[in-house]
């Protein structure tokens, strides 16, 4: 199965996307005449793999070599470094052309950044003497379709530079990419906006199309009726909790990169040693589009029910006449054979981690804590948990969860358990403490909390959760509704004036306009819930709402705004935007970034 995701059935025509940006870069690569070898920084090879085959590159005269410290070996006499607008990385190009000019090697160079150029890196070329020596560009890749209904802005960092660097350039990137999809799919005429980034995201786009107008007459109607941005900032506690989706349980035990997890061949059956074993995880996969947003309880169910019925099939075959026709049914069903054999390996790896006794009292101190009434209780498992050293971003995670939930820990509680983890885990983790102050995760309570009325007007925690029968979005962490998703269930369905008192009590302001011109096609304080032909563009699909998460967006919360669009009384599909996925431990490990801490 292909790693590149299949997107024939997006409710938008993200294909078209994905092809031009095929398109700019096999341009960039045809008009350097000749064989090159072509540098990529590793962070942006996985996104690259995700828009284009590696066959095309080759196809198009390109050798291809990361970028790294050490020298380039190729025999190309032309060197194409395609990066993204960082600081080391140009210390690292530099290196290498200083390196080939004291071997006397004599190549043209030439640096794409990905997306735009950036004066501070021209600036490095410029000191290190190479400026005149390379050739500028840029590769327009601002986005890149994960799946049918996922884009991501690939700006892995963006939440800690705005919470913690006070750097907001991510959020021209993500307007830019939004305006780049208006000028293919309209205009989009109704923006919600929820926290300090999505309201700066909202007037740079304006400004953008006040300067740059997409041209709107060819267009009935825009594809995209509805905008929603959420500031991850409003929302710490669903990443801090452990998904219990299928495809969420995968990213936190294995790490879903680039819509795929690398691991041991042994846990797929294989004999193969040493090597590490590339599974792709997307929508092409049948089998993983049917089970990736269930519970993971019902999962197990679900392939255990598939497995029986294959084997009652394969011994009626042995033991009955078939007419033609049947044995051709059964060979259908051979054929999604090795997507079962794939997932019931990765389910019963998974069950490894689920089944253990640390892993269910971890959900239940979840539950006490989203339920913030046991104080005590809390405390003393959070401390137990520093004294016997267990994994400092899992402990962290639990300490975020009970300090967003408190609003804070009392000073003499919150110093205490400072001083527990920097005698436990070393001093050197205190520039990440700090950041985690910085980000407003980690906190001295200076007054009364409000998580507790959240909690209640947004109807967050579920009494009766139905994980194999969801009436509700609180299945995708048994019985915890993510509050996000919340707020978009509420933008979509009734508006959010009627819940103006809660928005004030989350983080950040928020802002709702209309825009482009164009009468949108419900009234702006409410999409209405029921199917109507106005809710349709022009060749009978559903309208679009366009959901983007500034600072990432877990997989959990991805399968609730699926669960949600594929409920009857809902009018509209939903597409996925997001600055990265995430989840907790690497929300917390961009916090630790570049202070060489050991994790």
């Amino acid at each position: 199965m292909a790693q590149i995701p299949n997107l024939d059935n997006s409710p938008l025509n993200l294909k078209a996307l994905r092809e031009q940006s095929q398109k700019e870069l096999v341009d960039i690569l045809r008009n350097i005449r000749g064989k090159k070898c072509l540098v990529i920084d590793p962070k942006l090879s996985g996104s690259i793999s995700l828009i284009i085959q590696t066959t095309i590159l080759r196809e198009n005269g390109a050798e291809l070599r990361h970028l790294s410290a050490e020298p380039i070996q190729t025999d190309c006499t032309k060197v194409v470094y395609l990066v993204r607008s960082e600081f080391s990385l140009m210390r690292l190009i530099c290196s290498n052309i200083h390196h080939d000019m004291s071997q006397g090697l004599q190549r043209e160079y030439y640096v794409y950044f990905a997306p735009r150029r950036e004066v501070v890196c021209e600036k490095v070329l410029e000191e290190e003497k190479v400026h005149n020596l390379v050739t500028i560009g840029e590769y327009p890749l601002y986005m890149v379709p994960l799946d049918e209904d996922v884009l991501s802005f690939e700006l892995d960092l963006a939440n800690k530079e705005c919470l913690v660097d006070g750097n907001t350039s991510s959020l021209w990137h993500i307007a830019k990419a939004i305006h780049k999809l208006e000028s293919s799919f309209g205009v989009i005429p109704n923006v919600r906006a929820k926290g300090k980034a999505s309201v700066r995201i909202a007037d740079i786009l304006n400004r953008m199309q006040a300067e740059d107008p997409v041209n709107s007459s060819d267009m009935v109607m825009p594809e995209i009726n509805t905008l929603i941005l959420i500031d991850r900032e409003v929302d710490m506690v669903t990443p801090m909790c452990s998904q219990l989706t299928y495809e969420g349980l995968l990213d936190e035990f294995l790490h879903i990169n680039n819509g795929a997890v690398e691991l041991d061949p042994s846990i797929m059956g294989a004999q193969q040693e040493g090597k590490k074993m590339k599974v792709p995880l997307n929508s092409s996969d049948k089998l993983f589009k049917e089970i990736r947003d269930l519970n993971f309880e019902v999962v197990v169910q679900v392939l255990r029910q598939k497995a029986t019925s294959m084997k009652q099939d394969y011994t009626e075959m042995t033991t009955t006449h078939q007419t033609v026709s049947e044995l051709k049914d059964f060979v259908k069903k051979l054929n999604s054979l090795p997507e079962m054999t794939r997932h019931i390996n990765l389910a019963q790896h998974l069950s490894t981690f689920t089944s253990k006794h640390s892993f269910q009292s971890r959900l239940d101190m979840e539950q006490t804590l989203v339920e913030a009434q046991s104080y005590d209780i809390c405390f003393d498992y959070i401390e137990e948990l520093i004294q016997k050293q267990e994994p400092l971003v899992s402990v962290l995670r639990l300490l975020i969860l009970f300090s967003i939930t408190n609003s804070g820990l009392p000073k003499k509680n919150f110093d205490h358990l400072r001083r527990e983890l920097l005698h436990s885990y070393g001093f050197e983790n205190m520039a990440m403490l700090n950041n985690l102050e910085k980000a407003g995760l980690l906190k001295k309570q200076e007054s009364k909390g409000n998580w507790l009325t959240i909690k209640r007007n947004l109807q967050l925690v579920a009494e009766d959760t139905d994980t194999t029968n969801p009436n509700d979005i609180a299945y995708v962490f048994s019985g915890y509704a993510p509050l996000s998703i919340r707020l978009v269930q509420h933008a979509v369905r009734s508006g959010w004036r009627s819940m103006e008192e809660t928005l004030r009590l989350l983080p950040g302001p928020h802002s709702e306009m209309k825009r482009g011109g164009f009468s949108s096609s419900s009234s702006f304080d409410k999409l209405h819930g029921a199917p109507a032909a106005v809710d349709r563009v022009a060749d009978g699909r559903r309208s679009l709402v366009l959901v983007v998460f500034i600072g990432g967006v877990t997989f959990a919360e991805i399968s609730a705004l699926r669960f949600l669009s594929a409920q009857e009384a809902m009018a509209y599909d939903m597409i996925i935007g997001t600055t990265k996925i995430i989840n907790g431990n690497t929300l917390i490990e961009t916090c630790m970034e570049k202070l060489g801490v050991n994790l």
